[in-house]
């Protein structure tokens, strides 16, 4: 496990430097991709508080990977693309060296209590204290992959894997981490927990990663419910079921690109 306690430093307003915990699995010197999630994430919800919105609540979370990162300092921008009385379409971009290497764009909704009609999430499953600790250093290299604490309920095996997972690192050094924002780093691990080819032999990084929930996650685990499929022409998905401790919260797609080493 690392020794460091955050993802990013803050070298200003916007402006971060990654630390080593944001090592790649795919190559070391490059970012992974679920810290830079995170920190996007953290300065959504920094920002959309200087802003009146109503109470909205994020319900969608959709990610575009336009690049590499490296260990250089990188900026977040902001900007609403449809305001609304119960909606809101927010764009976010994290750029390095001048260009844009990540695009999210978040949909707000509005509140009302439907509690009386509320069903159909899939039964809650046993919580990380039934699953059994599982090493996911023995699968991937990276600093990231060692800052994770997993936790397998069922798995793993090519292509399925239900199984929890944490991290005890904040994502900015010396700022309170939301459920939210923890949730939303951990999503894309997904697509490394239910490997159906050893990373040794094949490639299949995710090139997006789209994130919906009904539900806003609740406490510091995340569960994963992961299947990942290949197909005939060199592409893949990767699709998770996704819980906090008290049930069903949503779900996560992946587009992969799928080639040999």
């Amino acid at each position: 496990m690392t020794e460091q306690h955050a993802y990013f430093v803050r070298m200003e307003d916007r402006r971060f430097l990654p630390r080593r915990p944001c090592a790649g699995a795919w190559n070391p010197d490059e970012l992974h991709i679920s810290p830079v999630n995170g920190l996007l994430m953290h300065e959504l919800q920094r920002w959309l508080a200087d802003r009146p919105n109503g109470g909205k609540l994020v319900t969608r979370i959709s990610y575009d990977y336009l690049g590499v990162l490296d260990f250089t300092q990188c900026d977040v921008t902001f900007e609403v693309l449809r305001p609304g009385r119960a909606i809101d379409l927010v764009e976010g971009i994290l750029s390095q060296h001048g260009r844009p290497v990540l695009r999210a764009r978040v949909w707000l909704l509005s509140t009302n209590d439907t509690s009386a009609i509320e069903g159909g999430a899939r039964e809650p499953l046993p919580p990380p204290e039934d699953g059994r600790a599982f090493d996911l250093t023995s699968v991937w290299p990276g600093d990231y992959i060692e800052s994770i604490d997993m936790r397998v309920i069922d798995g793993p095996s090519p292509g399925r894997t239900t199984a929890w997972i944490t991290t005890p690192l904040a994502i900015v050094d010396g700022e309170p981490v939301s459920d939210l924002t923890r949730f939303a780093l951990l999503v894309d691990t997904s697509n490394g927990i239910a490997v159906r080819r050893r990373p040794e032999e094949w490639q299949f990084p995710n090139v997006d990663l789209t994130i919906h929930v009904f539900r806003q996650p609740v406490g510091a685990w995340t569960g994963f419910d992961t299947r990942v499929i290949f197909g005939p022409a060199g592409h893949g998905l990767t699709s998770t079921d996704l819980f906090d401790v008290h049930g069903h919260v949503g779900r996560a797609e992946q587009t992969l690109l799928v080639r040999p080493r």
